[in-house]
């Protein structure tokens, strides 16, 4: 009997140290029990549709995901919960009347990865409202009244990757959020479906990756119908990115106050979309991307000639480089044709084919334009000057004629009467002359078919010609001026 006694003395002893170390335990840290309306099992709380007006306080500091949907919660304060759920990493706070959030709302949730704000009344995402949490991978903003997404709203969010912002009333392109280099590089999934899209940054969605366009959903917005949002939907469609692929027939714009689906614009006339080829010349560097739709794929390139090209090697003029980009030292002429990249993934594998043609010559360089605007402007001048010589220093055939050998003293005297209004003599020579007006007038016969002479002065009319000595001594008149012989006009001699 001794030894049952000492046994059962044993028992009682260590029960009590260890109802005295739990004791101890519970004035160390005070244990909180599940919140009367919520539901709780292990690490998870729920508690919706229950009508709370209020985020329940004390609530357990290991709780993992905490579901309070379906409430009648209108703003979210900084003091939501005294206790910092360090462990909380899927909060759910849909249907609800939210119409504010603090910027420091989600202070005590630092390791949050997934966060429901759909269906509340969220009118603008203010700055840095959700800064604090970096680690955040999936945000659920839909179906609220957002007209305003402030640029800063998303700052350091570096590990985001769903962003859900559809029905909604956004009127601007956040493109600061998916352009190459931004500030969510991980964002593969960007719902704008169902806004107030009129006008899109064309040209920036073109250049974006495939793995970007292949989760950027634009449907059911008034976009403005024009040629260029045809050919980006084609070529989005010809790539088979889920984006469109998934919303064909909710892709639509507006035109004249119609609907218009995207892809039947005949009323336009938008020639038919044609994927382009690589165009480089002899000498020219160039990289061509493997545009995936999935990041993070192995990819292997081979060449027209069915070979596969090695990564980074010596003496070699096409390699591959790291990120799997098709890398030419120098473009040669043999480097032309069609390239395939086949891309390897987790959830899909993707082949793509990439046409090269290369122009036989080299492309000319700024130094090469400013030498030929050298060389046309120097032509011109040489023009205006040989322009200038043939007009001011050609011969002239008059006064370089020779001198003619004279005709009889009549001829001349009569053709210098019938083609000159002044005297064919000087007045004030010898012989016995009137001091007035010596005036003699002589009248040509227009010449005709039926008329012998020619225009000559008519037998009865002839006058007498004095002779012409000296200098006095005039030339026939140059072929140039027999026209006047014509005329009709009397000619005073």
């Amino acid at each position: 009997m001794q030894p049952q006694g000492d046994l059962r003395g044993l028992w009682l002893l260590l029960l009590s140290l260890f109802l005295l170390l739990f004791e101890v335990a519970r004035a160390g840290r005070p244990v909180v029990s599940c919140p009367a309306s919520c539901l709780c099992a292990s690490n998870i709380l729920s508690c919706s549709k229950q009508q709370l007006p209020n985020v329940p306080h004390s609530l357990p500091s290991y709780t993992a995901l905490l579901d309070l949907s379906h409430n009648n919660l209108s703003r979210l304060r900084a003091e939501w919960t005294p206790t910092r759920l360090t462990h909380l990493h899927s909060l759910l706070l849909s249907h609800n009347h939210l119409n504010f959030i603090s910027s420091e709302a989600f202070s005590p949730v630092p390791n949050l990865r997934y966060l429901d704000l759909s269906s509340n009344q969220l009118r603008t995402l203010d700055e840095f409202l959700f800064s604090e949490l970096q680690v955040l991978e999936v945000l659920l903003l839909y179906n609220n009244h957002i007209m305003a997404v402030d640029r800063c709203a998303f700052d350091d969010m570096t590990q985001l990757q769903k962003l859900y912002l559809s029905q909604n009333q956004i009127s601007r392109f956040p493109l600061e959020l998916v352009k190459e280099g931004a500030k969510l590089p991980k964002l593969t999934l960007l719902d704008l479906s169902s806004n107030k899209l009129k006008n899109l940054p064309l040209p920036d969605l073109q250049k974006l990756p495939a793995w970007i366009k292949n989760g950027l959903y634009l449907h059911n917005n008034p976009l403005h119908c024009d040629c260029e949002l045809y050919q980006l939907f084609s070529h989005w469609q010809y790539r088979q990115l889920s984006s469109v692929m998934d919303f064909q027939e909710d892709l639509y714009c507006m035109s004249s106050k119609k609907l218009h689906n995207v892809f039947n614009l005949s009323f336009l006339n938008c020639s038919e979309y044609k994927e382009r080829a690589w165009e480089a010349h002899l000498g020219d560097s160039l990289t061509i991307k493997c545009d995936t739709k999935q990041q993070g794929m192995t990819k292997v390139w081979v060449t027209p000639s069915n070979e596969r090209v090695l990564d980074e090697v010596a003496n070699s003029t096409v390699t591959v480089s790291k990120d799997g980009s098709l890398h030419f030292q120098q473009v040669q002429i043999e480097h032309g044709g069609v390239y395939t990249c086949y891309a390897m993934g987790e959830a899909f594998n993707e082949t793509l084919s990439v046409e090269l043609k290369v122009y036989n010559f080299t492309l000319h360089g700024h130094h090469d334009t400013l030498n030929t605007a050298y060389t046309t402007l120097v032509g011109c001048i040489l023009s205006v000057v040989l322009v200038l010589i043939y007009l001011y220093l050609t011969p002239c055939r008059c006064w370089c004629r020779g001198v003619e050998k004279p005709s009889s003293h009549q001829a001349d005297s009569l053709s210098s009467s019938m083609l000159s209004t002044t005297p064919n003599h000087d007045p004030m020579a010898g012989g016995d002359k009137d001091d007035g007006f010596d005036r003699r007038v002589a009248f040509l016969e227009p010449a005709g078919p039926a008329q012998g002479q020619n225009g000559k002065l008519k037998p009865g009319n002839t006058l007498p010609v004095p002779e012409a000595t000296g200098k006095g001594q005039r030339r026939m008149s140059d072929p140039e001026s027999v026209s006047s012989v014509f005329s009709d006009t009397p000619i005073v001699v």
